[in-house]
């Protein structure tokens, strides 16, 4: 089996997404025999943000592009190849200022590719991406699961949202939340994130069993 694993979280060291996002990889790892895992750091290796040059280069033939068109559409294919070729894809996302950061974006924007991922048909987009999991590590600072912040999640609803676009519906978020409210807030959304982590993957494994 094959596992795309992406990290987003700016801090190397104090990011919480990238250690949990390791741990369910190291989960996987443990009890998925020959398990092939790709890992990208979306912050150390960013792919460049569109632009109309990027953009206009996609519709163009090979010969037609320029120098930086050519590397760009390299750079796509390449995303689109890993995203494509993998069964399972774990995600570490923090939210920043309400939404995910724009070097995930970035990437989302390369694999949604019309003809690609998903295509426009008389009765609407079709996702052609289905039959892989995805798996989102989530880390807020404040709470927006409830509360009077609710509205304010840009962040999993958008990440649900676009892989479902694509016509990924296997979708599960390992929330850790409030972990800026202070230590004793952020020690206890660890251990719930952790706890899910365990939950999610023993029921994995029983359904397999």
């Amino acid at each position: 089996m094959k596992l795309l694993h992406l990290d987003s979280g700016l801090f190397e060291e104090q990011s919480v997404t990238r250690q949990l996002s390791a741990r369910i990889v190291e989960q996987l790892s443990a009890t998925t025999p020959a398990l092939d895992v790709v890992y990208r750091d979306l912050v150390k290796d960013a792919p460049n943000h569109l632009s109309g040059e990027i953009l206009l280069g996609s519709g163009l033939a090979e010969e037609e592009r320029n120098v930086y068109q050519r590397e760009e559409a390299a750079t796509t294919e390449t995303l689109l190849e890993e995203f494509l070729s993998a069964e399972v894809i774990v995600i570490g996302a923090p939210m920043y200022n309400f939404a995910i950061p724009s070097q995930l974006k970035a990437w989302l924007d390369r694999i949604l590719q019309a003809g690609k991922t998903f295509r426009y048909t008389e009765n609407g987009p079709e996702g052609l991406a289905g039959g892989r999991r995805v798996i989102v590590v989530s880390a807020r600072g404040g709470i927006y699961s409830q509360g009077p912040d609710v509205g304010n999640d840009f962040q999993e609803r958008y990440l649900r949202a676009v892989f479902g676009f694509i016509g990924i519906d296997d979708v599960t978020v390992i929330r850790a939340e409030g972990v800026a409210m202070g230590d004793e807030m952020r020690q206890s959304a660890l251990e719930t994130a952790h706890e899910a982590i365990a939950k999610t993957f023993k029921a994995t494994e029983l359904a397999e069993s």
